[in-house]
């Protein structure tokens, strides 16, 4: 697994300015938009769940969730850069998760990010899923650079990497069929607990 990813710099003067790139993720049940400055500094994350929508189903509907995201992103957009206390003009690129994920979900999050691409002349960022998991260790840990072994756990995907460099990953192994957090789930459901990522029943 290999990705190629063209460094983003903006000179001022003789200085690079701080970046800041507004992010959409929509690949599941929740719709989040954030700012992040400089690829550590997260300035807003704002996050609309559909967990209560989706309980009642023992999982998430893919066409629930799809809907659920048209209605909210522009209304989370808007959230985020309130929160961040900057404007679309202060945005120097959009980021968007391009999959793996639910088709429709993911639909919803592209195009609306494409479409705000178009209007502001920002440019558009597709960001691998699993990529995103790994890089938001970034996040966490503002010190940490490559190499390092990463442990994925995700709802759909469990994967041992070796982070050779921020844009070059290998994997060591993953699950042959179902991962840990559908594992969980199917159990759950087996058993009579709550399918839900918040309930104190899982």
């Amino acid at each position: 697994m290999k990705y190629k990813i063209t460094t983003l710099n903006i000179k001022v003067g003789n200085e690079l300015k701080d970046i800041v790139i507004l992010g959409i993720e929509s690949s599941c049940d929740e719709t989040s938009v954030s700012i992040v400055k400089n690829g550590r500094e997260v300035l807003s994350n704002c996050i609309n769940s559909q967990i209560k929508i989706h309980e009642e189903y023992g999982g998430v509907v893919p066409e629930i969730a799809s809907r659920c995201h048209t209605e909210v992103i522009n209304a989370i957009m808007k959230e985020a850069l309130k929160e961040a206390n900057v404007t679309l003009s202060d945005i120097d690129a959009i980021a968007v998760t391009q999959g793996p994920g639910l088709v429709g979900a993911l639909l919803v999050g592209v195009s609306y990010a494409k479409g705000l691409s178009y209007v502001t002349g920002k440019p558009l960022i597709a960001v691998n899923h699993i990529e995103g998991h790994i890089a938001g260790n970034y996040l966490t840990h503002k010190d940490l650079k490559p190499p390092f072994i990463c442990l994925i756990i995700s709802g759909g995907h469990t994967h041992l990497v070796n982070v050779k460099s921020y844009s070059d990953f290998e994997i060591l192994g993953k699950t042959r069929d179902d991962a840990i957090g559908e594992a969980f789930d199917k159990v759950a459901r087996v058993i009579g607990l709550r399918i839900s990522r918040r309930s104190k029943d899982r």
